[in-house]
């Protein structure tokens, strides 16, 4: 077995491995294998290997690693190693492929002094964790010193179904509209205010690359910005993790989230209300199914209608350094 360095030059045959895997549950686009695993700034190319069969010459595993950079504009992620992906093919399995894979990663990791890896969660993530239905691979990562965490769900929704009725939702003083490219400042001056780091530097990406705010449904009280919902449909300017999986599907897939409500005004039943909001205007859009990923408030989604569509379980691993 030979291992190379994760470059462009295996776009397509890794995308081909994963969906020789996957296609049928997670099928890969190479748009996507590329936004997120080449073009993401938090890329760890040291940490980054193919593994590639000597006969075949073709990819039978990968391992894809990133960290936090000095450069961020947010804290979030700081001090933290991800392991994005780790596949090995079906027919390869059992012969420490992924074991080296695995330790050329976390090699790269420690050389940054990580202080946890995890598992997905990363920025542009795949999964918010390892899938549930891969407990072959869950009793092998636990193996390796991984710690299982608390379970994550993506959440699926279509219309027409007994749900609220397909209006914008009535909140008194609270109106909801879709931002317009004039709202960037404001919506940024109150995602660093309120929401500082991930979901902050998701919003920095949307607008530097060219978002112009359709992606965003704001909840305003009295001319202030009080919440925000994150839509996403085949228009947007990147591929968001609602909708990353949209192949599986015959029509258009939008997606929710993030969402969030400025602390101060929570116990309202804002955060449900802005939700609606977001339904109403994707289904405006004329999309009828709709996904909510990486969450485990299914009860709180479940009052309009979301069903859980995929699981997943976190896990990490704190390293042990040389004192």
């Amino acid at each position: 077995m030979n291992y190379y360095p994760w470059a462009e030059e295996w776009l397509e045959a890794v995308c081909q491995l994963w969906n020789g895997q996957w296609a049928e549950r997670f099928p890969m686009r190479g748009e996507l294998l590329r936004q997120n695993s080449l073009d993401d700034p938090h890329l760890l190319r040291e940490g980054s290997w193919v593994a590639v069969d000597e006969l075949s010459q073709k990819p039978v595993g990968v391992v894809i690693a990133k960290c936090w950079r000095e450069e961020d504009p947010v804290d979030w992620g700081k001090g933290t190693g991800w392991i994005q992906a780790l596949l090995v093919d079906q027919s390869h399995r059992g012969r420490g492929i992924g074991s080296a894979l695995l330790k050329r990663a976390e090699a790269a990791l420690a050389q940054k002094q990580v202080e946890k890896i995890a598992l997905g969660s990363d920025w542009w993530h795949y999964f918010p964790g390892v899938p549930e239905e891969e407990r072959e691979a869950m009793a092998w990562l636990e193996r390796q010193g991984y710690q299982a965490g608390g379970p994550q769900f993506d959440l699926l929704a279509t219309w027409p179904s007994a749900l609220p009725a397909d209006q914008p939702p009535q909140t008194g003083e609270v109106s909801f509209r879709v931002a317009q490219p004039q709202d960037r400042e404001r919506l940024l001056t109150f995602l660093h205010r309120a929401f500082p780091g991930r979901w902050e530097y998701e919003a920095l990406c949307y607008f530097e690359k060219g978002g112009t705010g359709r992606e965003y449904v704001l909840a305003e009280k009295q001319g202030a910005i009080i919440g925000f919902c994150r839509i996403n449909d085949a228009r947007s300017p990147l591929i968001a993790q609602n909708v990353y999986w949209a192949p599986l599907f015959s029509e258009e897939l939008g997606g929710i989230g993030p969402v969030g409500v400025d602390q101060a005004e929570r116990k309202h039943g804002y955060g449900l209300a802005v939700v609606q909001a977001g339904v109403y205007f994707l289904r405006k859009r004329g999309i009828r199914t709709i996904c909510i990923d990486w969450t485990d408030l299914v009860a709180f989604y479940g009052k309009l209608g979301f069903q859980v569509w995929k699981g997943y379980r976190a896990y990490h691993k704190v390293p042990i350094y040389p004192i």
